[in-house]
């Protein structure tokens, strides 16, 4: 059927708002030519987004810079602001930032493994309260949160999971009772590969598999351009999965044994102490001093030249074991290597890795090396929550 007149304006607001998200400012011109309506159509709808405050001119284009062609128009960024957190076991860091994704204000609170799961709690919402006062007057809207752990799929809440400080879901909980913002939480992972899909290395693709390569070990899936989250909000958590050449196997509440215990942080730093690459000391990196030890072991093997090869080498072996496993059931074709780890070791690391691979499966994967490192997460949470900043305030006709 036929959409009524007042549902097609809808739509071709909508349309016209995320045009101008994504690709903004535009002249009415222009937003004539990506949206196919015609020039009446799209001056109406132009009166009526600036009517709703949604837009306003934000400037001038064309060589006279003159008349009312000339006009760019531009998305209302300060109507609301966004905020993203990236929790972490010992952390907690947040951004907050206008309609555009434009960052505003961000800082980052150590949390130490000796504090109380309330006054942790206190302080991390103290923190984004301060920091959301000093972006600007505007309301926070939307609040994306990362999370390590299994989201629920039906009720998005952070499940109780063995090994994770009880502070995580003390904190998600008092966010969502104490702001009036709508607050999103999703797995950490899962976000990384969100950014890397929007922003980073994997742009051009949307079938792959992102393996997070951190303090910790964890992997997402999308495929056809969606997230893939499991029936129970667990699919990725690639540390438990049994791999050779561990002491044991890993259970239903720690991860040990399994291949966490090959490529968790420590681990790595072990494998590269064995083969002579120190993890830390090297004063030009003292301004990444957050990331993971195994970060800077990859670092000093990379500058090491032919004296750190056999560890990378080692390294990636031990990376396309787990890999393999995901690649025989799900065949993505591509594999990015993220996070702090995955970011250090760059191409390199990424075409040892898909080497390794080429020789253990029949299935041909490329293997990128991650762009955005740590910061994928807060990337990730930030989209998440302009997304669904975007769907409330910027809804036609309300």
């Amino acid at each position: 059927m036929p959409a009524s007149p007042s549902t097609a304006r809808a739509l071709n607001d909508r349309l016209a708002l995320r045009l101008l998200q994504r690709d903004g400012p535009l002249t009415a011109t222009q937003l004539k030519t990506l949206t196919g309506l015609s020039r009446p159509t799209v001056a109406d709808l132009v009166d009526r987004l600036q009517g709703a405050g949604l837009i306003q001119v934000v400037g001038e284009s064309g060589a006279d810079r003159r008349g009312p062609n000339a006009r760019l128009y531009g998305i209302v960024a300060d109507r609301a602001h966004l905020a993203a957190l990236d929790v972490r076991t010992d952390s907690v860091a947040v951004v907050v930032a206008d309609l555009l994704g434009v960052t505003l204000a961000e800082a980052t609170l150590p949390i130490g493994s000796d504090t109380g799961t309330r006054p942790a709690v206190e302080r991390a919402v103290a923190m984004l309260e301060r920091t959301a006062r000093t972006a600007g007057t505007a309301p926070l809207h939307s609040v994306g949160v990362g999370a390590p752990g299994l989201i629920d799929p039906v009720t998005g809440e952070l499940r109780n999971t063995a090994g994770l400080p009880a502070w995580h879901r003390g904190l998600v909980t008092e966010l969502q009772q104490r702001l009036s913002a709508t607050v999103l939480v999703e797995n950490e992972t899962n976000l990384a590969a969100v950014a890397e899909h929007r922003i980073g290395a994997a742009q051009d693709r949307d079938t792959f598999v992102l393996l997070w390569l951190g303090h910790g070990i964890g992997a997402a899936v999308m495929l056809d351009g969606k997230l893939r989250r499991g029936a129970s909000g667990g699919a990725g958590e690639i540390g438990f999965l049994p791999v050779p050449g561990t002491s044991g196997v890993p259970s239903s509440v720690n991860c040990e044994g399994g291949f966490h215990s090959l490529v968790g942080s420590a681990a790595v730093c072990e494998l590269a102490a064995r083969h002579g690459i120190r993890a830390w000391g090297s004063p030009e990196e003292t301004t990444q001093e957050q990331d993971p030890a195994a970060a800077f072991a990859v670092r000093a093997a990379l500058r090491a030249g032919t004296g750190g090869e056999a560890f990378l080498e080692a390294l990636a072996g031990l990376l396309a074991l787990g890999a393999a496993s995901v690649v025989s059931v799900l065949d993505p074709g591509c594999l990015v290597l993220a996070g702090e780890v995955g970011r250090a070791g760059g191409d390199v690391l990424a075409a040892r890795v898909e080497e390794r691979l080429a020789r253990m499966s029949p299935l041909r994967t490329e293997v990128r090396a991650g762009t955005l490192g740590g910061g994928a997460v807060l990337r990730g949470a930030l989209f998440a929550a302009r997304e669904s900043a975007q769907e409330a305030l910027f809804a036609p006709g309300e």
